[in-house]
């Protein structure tokens, strides 16, 4: 404060700790939802804005543009959703087949819990051209570390067949879920049931791993 200020009215005092980061949640949010709903090239930064609740300039405080707004949200979710796999291989156990379904079966039910949020994961990032070919992806590099680090442990352990490369495997999964996930969003969950179909898939990967002795 310099010796001609006045000091400052409740209004336009200094904003509370964590402020700031609840209005970069909240524009996170409401673009989660918009994303998902007009889809990212029709999604406007002003509609965004309106239903976070800040003024149209204050987007450009935290991002630099809707591409960046893209990114930091995927950033974002990846790492909730990381957090969640984790965890839910880690309440499995040990046994590595259990913990190989804990991770399909808790990818099924974040993509049918939160379907606005799977829409824009699997379907609104592809519109990105500065996503599908500037981003280095370290979130969704994380995801594959994760899985394929379950399918290493259990080839370590001598449940699973080691002749295939545990990453491999992680992205064969992935592809395997990312379109199934896919087909349940175009489809808005009418035509099968998500998590029972993931649930088959967990079944197939671990035929498919499981060790075989001469």
């Amino acid at each position: 404060m310099t010796a001609h200020s006045s000091p400052p009215s409740p209004r336009t005092s200094a904003p509370r700790p964590g402020a700031s980061e609840d209005k970069r949640e909240r524009i996170l949010a409401a673009a989660e939802r918009l994303f998902a709903e007009r889809g990212f090239f029709h999604a406007r930064v002003a509609e965004i804005a309106r239903e976070a609740g800040v003024a149209d300039g204050t987007i450009y405080l935290y991002f630099k543009n809707k591409d960046d707004l893209l990114i930091s949200l995927f950033e974002s979710r990846m790492e909730r959703v990381n957090a969640e796999l984790t965890a839910a291989i880690e309440r499995a156990g040990s046994e590595p087949a259990a913990r190989l379904r804990a991770f399909i079966d808790t990818y099924a039910a974040l993509v049918v819990g939160s379907p606005a949020l799977a829409e824009v994961l699997t379907v609104e990032l592809r519109q990105s051209a500065k996503f599908m070919k500037e981003y280095q992806n370290p979130r969704f590099g994380d995801f594959l570390k994760i899985l394929a680090g379950v399918v290493e442990s259990g080839q370590e352990a001598g449940a699973f067949d080691s002749e295939m490369p545990a990453p491999v495997v992680a992205r064969a999964v992935f592809g395997m879920l990312d379109e199934l996930a896919l087909a349940w969003l175009l489809g808005r969950g009418e035509k099968f049931d998500m998590v029972r179909a993931a649930g088959a898939i967990g079944s197939l990967v671990l035929r498919g791993l499981e060790r075989r002795t001469s």
